[in-house]
Protein backbone atom coordinates (compact mmCIF):
# COMPACT_ATOMS: atom_id res chain seq x y z
CA UNK A 1 0.00 0.00 0.00
CA UNK A 2 1.35 3.38 -1.02
CA UNK A 3 1.44 6.53 1.07
CA UNK A 4 1.63 9.36 -1.51
CA UNK A 5 2.63 12.80 -0.19
CA UNK A 6 2.36 16.08 -2.09
CA UNK A 7 5.77 17.64 -2.75
CA UNK A 8 5.04 20.70 -4.88
CA UNK A 9 2.96 21.98 -7.75
CA UNK A 10 4.55 21.13 -11.11
CA UNK A 11 4.85 24.82 -12.04
CA UNK A 12 6.64 25.63 -8.76
CA UNK A 13 9.27 22.86 -8.97
CA UNK A 14 11.93 24.08 -11.39
CA UNK A 15 14.49 21.83 -13.12
CA UNK A 16 17.71 21.50 -11.14
CA UNK A 17 15.96 22.11 -7.84
CA UNK A 18 15.28 19.97 -4.78
CA UNK A 19 12.41 19.84 -2.30
CA UNK A 20 12.40 18.07 1.06
CA UNK A 21 9.41 16.16 2.40
CA UNK A 22 9.28 15.19 6.07
CA UNK A 23 7.76 11.77 6.86
CA UNK A 24 7.40 9.65 9.98
CA UNK A 25 10.44 7.69 8.80
CA UNK A 26 12.62 10.72 8.05
CA UNK A 27 13.28 13.32 5.38
CA UNK A 28 13.08 12.56 1.65
CA UNK A 29 14.85 14.72 -0.94
CA UNK A 30 12.96 15.04 -4.22
CA UNK A 31 14.87 16.31 -7.27
CA UNK A 32 13.73 17.71 -10.61
CA UNK A 33 16.26 16.67 -13.24
CA UNK A 34 15.12 18.27 -16.50
CA UNK A 35 11.46 17.49 -15.84
CA UNK A 36 12.01 13.98 -14.46
CA UNK A 37 11.54 13.53 -10.73
CA UNK A 38 13.59 11.34 -8.39
CA UNK A 39 13.56 10.86 -4.62
CA UNK A 40 16.17 9.52 -2.19
CA UNK A 41 16.82 9.67 1.54
CA UNK A 42 17.80 13.22 2.45
CA UNK A 43 20.28 12.05 5.10
CA UNK A 44 23.78 10.96 4.11
CA UNK A 45 24.42 7.58 5.71
CA UNK A 46 28.05 8.46 6.41
CA UNK A 47 27.60 11.21 8.97
CA UNK A 48 24.06 12.58 8.74
CA UNK A 49 24.55 15.47 6.32
CA UNK A 50 21.44 16.86 4.65
CA UNK A 51 21.84 16.03 0.98
CA UNK A 52 19.34 18.71 -0.04
CA UNK A 53 21.96 21.23 1.15
CA UNK A 54 24.65 19.68 -1.06
CA UNK A 55 25.73 20.54 -4.57
CA UNK A 56 23.78 18.95 -7.43
CA UNK A 57 25.93 18.13 -10.47
CA UNK A 58 23.93 16.48 -13.25
CA UNK A 59 22.34 13.46 -11.59
CA UNK A 60 24.76 13.37 -8.64
CA UNK A 61 24.40 15.01 -5.24
CA UNK A 62 27.36 15.73 -2.98
CA UNK A 63 27.01 15.67 0.79
CA UNK A 64 27.88 19.09 2.19
CA UNK A 65 29.70 17.61 5.21
CA UNK A 66 32.37 15.29 3.84
CA UNK A 67 31.86 15.11 0.06
CA UNK A 68 30.27 11.68 -0.32
CA UNK A 69 28.45 11.50 -3.67
CA UNK A 70 25.25 9.67 -4.55
CA UNK A 71 23.21 9.04 -7.67
CA UNK A 72 19.93 10.95 -7.43
CA UNK A 73 18.41 8.38 -9.81
CA UNK A 74 19.40 5.11 -8.12
CA UNK A 75 20.60 6.13 -4.64
CA UNK A 76 23.92 4.39 -5.35
CA UNK A 77 26.97 5.66 -3.52
CA UNK A 78 29.43 7.05 -6.08
CA UNK A 79 32.25 8.38 -3.89
CA UNK A 80 33.44 7.84 -0.31
CA UNK A 81 33.39 8.32 2.57
CA UNK A 82 29.87 6.86 2.36
CA UNK A 83 29.82 3.14 1.58
CA UNK A 84 26.11 2.24 1.55
CA UNK A 85 23.47 3.07 -1.05
CA UNK A 86 20.49 5.23 -0.13
CA UNK A 87 16.85 4.19 -0.31
CA UNK A 88 14.89 5.49 -3.27
CA UNK A 89 11.23 6.44 -3.44
CA UNK A 90 8.69 6.37 -6.25
CA UNK A 91 7.63 9.77 -7.61
CA UNK A 92 4.62 10.56 -9.77
CA UNK A 93 2.73 13.48 -11.25
CA UNK A 94 -0.93 13.51 -10.21
CA UNK A 95 -2.82 16.37 -11.84
CA UNK A 96 -0.66 19.43 -11.18
CA UNK A 97 1.14 17.90 -8.18
CA UNK A 98 4.43 16.09 -7.79
CA UNK A 99 3.97 13.31 -5.22
CA UNK A 100 6.37 10.91 -3.52
CA UNK A 101 5.60 7.47 -2.11
CA UNK A 102 6.91 7.65 1.46
CA UNK A 103 7.12 3.86 1.79
CA UNK A 104 10.21 3.68 -0.41
CA UNK A 105 11.37 1.14 -2.94
CA UNK A 106 14.77 0.41 -1.46
CA UNK A 107 17.82 -0.30 -3.60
Amino acid sequence: MSDWIDVAAVDDFLPGSCRVVETDEGAIAVFNLDGKYYAIDNTCNHNGGELSEGELDGDEIECPLHGARFSVISGAVLAPPACENLSTFAVRVAGNWIQVDAEGEGV
